[in-house]
């Protein structure tokens, strides 16, 4: 099978193109024929190995082997299933996360049925449906999970115009949000559509100087900081960022005193978050902002475009052109 490697951290530049055995599904294992994946800012991250302390998990000198081939959402076809499978039958239209062993930028992917995949709505095509699963559901886990908003609550959503981002503003919404986004001036009114009341201009408004409060600031980007953003939230406010490695701390440490916590965490089982995102595919409620896509022949461009940060929504690469 096709798949694009790669065996040292670097420039877009690292990533080939090779042949690999197709994968065989054991116990309950699915096998699934890849149509449509992506390319985000989390795998471009890993391709460079950064941040410095994820190597421990991905690597120290070189990406471990399972890590090679980069991928972590996935729409497709399934091909094959092993004896102990139950969920998940040969024909099957799903759509998925790879977590850790990330794999989807092959043409075969195994994965456990117990594994964050779910069959597609009808009313969505593959490459659709890749675009949709990280970051609506990494949305889920900090606004639903960890923040726990509630109707009327109010949400600044830092990064609005990202994968995240996107369906960040449009899930808070659907909870019966007051929602604010930051973002650059081009995709202002890309970000109000999907129901953002208010909308920063980053390049020359400072958010933090508006006077408004929020019970949930969810920074998207890592361009923030719980010392910069604190006083732009409730006494019992939530700042959730989606990466750093302090922010960890910073969690714990503020757990256990009075005033704005930060929470954070990763979001790994996505079965809740998946089965909201199907209804809300199949209801025809979500938006699904799709950059650029690219041809698997092509990700090498894909990957750089990703790098300048200034990507809109997702990029998809397709696999099986359908």
């Amino acid at each position: 099978m096709r798949a694009v490697m790669f065996q040292a951290y670097g420039p877009p530049e690292v990533l080939t193109q090779v042949d690999l055995p197709t994968p065989v599904p054991r116990a309950d294992q699915v096998l699934i024929r890849v149509h449509a994946t992506t390319v985000t800012s989390a795998e471009c991250g890993m391709r460079r190995g950064e941040p410095r302390w994820g190597r421990v998990v991905i690597g120290l000198r070189r990406p471990r082997r399972r890590v090679r081939v980069l991928g972590l959402e996935l729409a497709g076809q399934v091909t094959a299933v092993g004896p102990a499978t139950n969920r998940f039958r040969v024909g099957d239209r799903v759509f998925g996360f790879t977590s850790f062993g990330a794999g989807a930028n092959a043409e075969y992917k195994c994965l456990s049925e117990r594994a964050s995949i779910a069959r597609m709505p009808e009313n969505v095509t593959y490459a659709q449906a890749a675009a949709t699963v990280d970051g609506f559901t990494t949305a889920w886990h900090f606004l639903r999970d960890l923040a726990e908003l509630q109707p009327g609550q109010k949400v600044l959503v830092i990064g609005a115009s990202g994968s995240i981002g996107t369906y960040a503003v449009q899930l808070a919404t659907h909870l019966g949000a007051v929602v604010h986004g930051v973002c650059g001036a081009r995709n202002a009114k890309l970000v109000a559509s999907l129901g953002a009341d208010r909308v920063f201009d980053y390049t020359v408004e400072d958010f933090t100087t508006s006077g408004e409060r929020y019970d949930a600031v969810l920074d998207t980007v890592g361009r923030s900081s719980f010392t910069r953003c604190r006083p732009l939230l409730a006494p019992r406010g939530c700042y959730l960022p989606t990466t750093g490695l302090v922010n960890s701390v910073l969690a714990a440490r503020t757990a256990v005193t009075r005033g704005p916590r930060v929470r954070t965490g990763m979001s790994v089982r996505k079965h809740t978050a998946l089965a909201a995102l199907r209804d809300l595919l199949s209801q025809d409620r979500l938006q699904i902002v799709v950059d650029r896509t690219y041809p698997m022949a092509e990700i090498v461009e894909a990957h750089r475009h990703v790098d300048t940060g200034h990507k809109v929504g997702n990029v998809v690469i397709t696999v099986v052109d359908d």
